[in-house]
């Protein structure tokens, strides 16, 4: 939490000196929020293994310029129209590859996954990301998402900063079935309040805002939040908090013990109970029997099933 602390500071400091001018002030928050770097937990190439590259490419209208997207497809194949698929946004610091092992565990639980660097992260565009360009990063995976399975159900993932993000797409679209985020905050400025510095008079200096709990009300699709008892980065009272400001239908999963790192792995079954009492999300076992099922081969009709057919077929009204 050490850079968190120094954003908090940071910010106070220059607030109260008025020093550096506005633009210098949110580039520091900028990179203070987001650590834009190329960096990934443990063995990236190890982690990714199995996992195709995509590229989005779009044309930007917070920059104005041509933007290149990077992301991570993790699915399965054959892929029905049983089978949800899930837009995974990450939180800072750390590139996609870093989310691998969180990728595979909601692969697991029943989803493909469609993870994304925003500009700035590992292979995406090289830019300073911004709480506007991520947002627009994350439409435009949506965008992709939906064009190449628009027969699946969708859903929304963010983790951490991510969660922020996450729940501003889902409160611009409306084709997506849920939203999940785990780790996730209220806005920036209830997050550095928290900290050791939280009681100066930075609030109106913040330029990054990432006010979830103004935009989780205007969500229309159920909402899963997940948090870990013991997260030291993000107090589990903003994502309960997070959680009570939704209007559509809900559940807050807290998860003892989880960390802000460790609450997916730990928290695990009571994952897959949670998609299965808001989303109606059958486990991964039972979708592929069901799979199975259907492809079977259909028994032939006999004489008699085609004169049974025939007789009851003639007994019907014609269609008008």
């Amino acid at each position: 939490m050490k850079t968190w602390t120094l954003f908090a500071s940071a910010t106070a400091l220059a607030a109260a000196l008025l020093a550096g001018g506005c633009s210098t002030l949110d580039e520091r928050q900028r990179e203070w929020i987001f650590q834009p770097s190329d960096r990934s937990w443990g063995n990236s190439a190890a982690m990714t293994e199995g996992m195709e590259h995509v590229w989005i490419d779009f044309d930007s209208k917070v920059t104005g310029e041509r933007a290149r997207l990077h992301g991570l497809w993790l699915g399965g194949a054959p892929e029905s129209a049983d089978t949800p698929v899930l837009l995974y946004l990450h939180g800072a610091r750390y590139n996609v590859a870093g989310s691998a092992p969180r990728m595979r565990r909601m692969h697991e639980l029943g989803f493909s996954v469609l993870a994304i660097d925003y500009r700035g992260f590992g292979k995406s565009s090289k830019a300073l990301p911004s709480e506007d360009s991520a947002q627009e990063d994350a439409r435009a995976a949506w965008i992709w998402l939906a064009a190449r399975h628009p027969q699946q159900r969708r859903y929304i993932f963010g983790h951490s900063l991510g969660g922020a993000i996450g729940i501003d797409l889902a409160s611009q679209v409306h084709d997506e079935s849920g939203t999940i985020v785990e780790s996730t905050f209220t806005s920036i400025a209830d997050v550095v309040s928290g900290f050791k510095w939280g009681w100066l008079p930075f609030g109106p200096f913040i330029t990054q805002r990432f006010e979830a709990i103004r935009k989780v009300k205007d969500i229309g699709a159920p909402l899963l939040v997940v948090h870990g008892s013991a997260d030291s980065l993000i107090n589990p009272t903003l994502g309960r908090k997070l959680y009570d400001a939704a209007t559509v239908p809900k559940q807050f999963v807290l998860v003892e013990g989880g960390s802000h790192h460790s609450t997916g792995s730990i928290g695990e079954a009571q994952y897959r109970s949670a998609l299965a009492q808001l989303f109606r999300m059958k486990p991964p076992s039972v979708l592929a029997a069901q799979e199975g099922t259907r492809a079977q081969p259909q028994a032939q009709p006999t004489a008699a099933d085609k004169l049974l057919h025939d007789t009851a077929a003639a007994a019907l009204p014609h269609k008008i």
